[in-house]
């Protein structure tokens, strides 16, 4: 069995955060996003890996290489023009051959779990059919909900504006290579593109038997939204952090409580206080007397300043942020520059859930307390305020004092205007 990882797309919902790199090389849980999927296929039993590209396709190829640090042997085939993913399949298809497949979407982060059981289930009966991973959603309508019988698929219906509770497909199958004929009879959908639900729909009216898999315990996640790369750090350090590992150089002084990890290269200075689970790269420095909660992912060569405060955040490479700043719920892109006493809000006055602009549209995010997203290269002057929710695009320049109450494009300076009165001494 061959595996085929979709990586091809934009991800224009995750603006600010993939202005420079595609959304599947990302950093997030302690290593680029498409990372853990491939580390889930080899456990599962998959040696060779088809990964299908096109934005930024080169850059995958540069950080993943030919599958030997995973030791698994990977190649790369270019989409092209994006056409939808029975189109990326079918790019995929002269490589698979008639081979049996796992295929996952490159944008998801999961329990490594999920695709050994999907493969077993496939195997126990007698592999014969297909397996399709579904997830069940409070809110079902951005996806296509699955309509099951007796644990075998029905159908893939369309996605809906009506918000529901409900089943749907989650971007994982074990597909037989007999389901590549299909795509040839595949017609375009609505959108103009070639789906591969579309073309499962046709396979399993004309007889081919999926099992319906439903992944449990919470453990999957779409990272197609910016506050969404939170939520997969959050699943994927809860698997990665079991326990302390410490490589790096931690002084006297410091307190670490709960799963943590400290690669080589890193330092702690005295009087930091760690609450697992929290992962530290190589080439991060820390301290002196700085707080980091759970959650906290600080990739490669992070500098965070004296008396900072850090929760539940994604602070990517290289990215310093300077003394008595508070970053919570937040994402800051690689290369920032965050000034002394610079704050992310991330509760509204009113503890209401945390809006945010998603494509020229306000949307409830589902979260209450969440912070801001800073593009690549961001710069904060001292004492700057964020609203909760705020994303700034990359290479923007905040100024001193400034308050931030909405979206930032990129490439921006914000001056704020400062009006005093001198006048002599009486």
């Amino acid at each position: 069995m061959k595996g085929v990882i979709l990586a091809a797309g934009k991800g224009e919902r995750l603006d600010p955060l993939n202005s420079s790199r595609p959304k599947h090389i990302l950093p997030i849980g302690g290593s680029p996003l498409i990372f853990h999927t491939i580390r889930a296929m080899k456990c599962a039993g998959i040696n060779e890996i088809i990964i299908v590209v096109h934005h930024m396709g080169d850059q995958i190829a540069s950080c993943v290489g030919d599958g030997s640090a995973f030791s698994v042997g990977v190649n790369y085939v270019d989409q092209g023009r994006p056409g939808g993913t029975g189109d990326a399949l079918r790019a995929a298809a002269p490589l698979i051959g008639s081979d049996d497949f796992l295929l996952v979407y490159g944008d998801l982060a999961f329990k490594p779990s999920y695709l050994a059981e999907m493969v077993s289930l496939w195997e126990g009966s007698g592999k014969q059919g297909a397996v399709i991973g579904a997830v069940r959603l409070p809110n079902a309508s951005e996806y296509g909900a699955i309509e099951s019988s007796g644990g075998h698929l029905v159908r893939i219906m369309e996605k809906t504006s009506l918000p529901a509770p409900g089943l749907v497909n989650a971007g994982m199958y074990v597909l037989p290579g007999s389901l590549l004929k299909y795509l040839g009879i595949t017609p375009l959908s609505e959108r103009g593109e070639y789906e591969l639900t579309t073309t499962i729909n046709i396979a399993a009216e004309d007889g081919m038997a999926f099992s319906v898999y439903e992944l449990k315990d919470g453990g999957w996640v779409d990272v197609g939204r910016p506050w969404n790369v939170l939520e997969a750090n959050r699943l994927l350090l809860d698997e990665l952090v079991r326990g302390t590992l410490v490589e790096g150089t931690v002084e006297d002084g410091v307190q670490i409580r709960g799963g943590v990890v400290i690669e080589r290269g890193a330092t702690v200075l005295s009087g930091a206080y760690i609450e697992g689970p929290v992962w530290i790269s190589s080439g991060c420095r820390v301290g002196p007397n700085c707080y980091l909660r759970p959650y906290t992912y600080l990739a490669q060569g992070v500098r965070v300043g004296n008396a900072c405060e850090i929760k539940g955040s994604v602070i990517m490479e290289r990215t310093h942020i300077g003394h008595l700043s508070y970053i919570g719920d937040s994402v800051l892109g690689r290369g920032c520059n965050i000034g002394a006493g610079t704050i992310t809000a991330n509760l509204r006055f009113d503890e209401r859930n945390v809006r945010a602009s998603l494509k020229g549209k306000v949307v409830d995010t589902g979260h209450r307390k969440l912070g801001a997203f800073l593009g690549d290269g961001v710069k904060t002057g001292i004492n700057v305020s964020i609203y909760p929710g705020v994303k700034i695009g990359h290479s923007s320049w905040i100024g001193p004092h400034s308050t931030v109450q909405r979206d930032i494009p990129p490439e921006t300076v914000v001056i704020p205007r400062a009006e005093f009165e001198m006048r002599p001494r009486r």
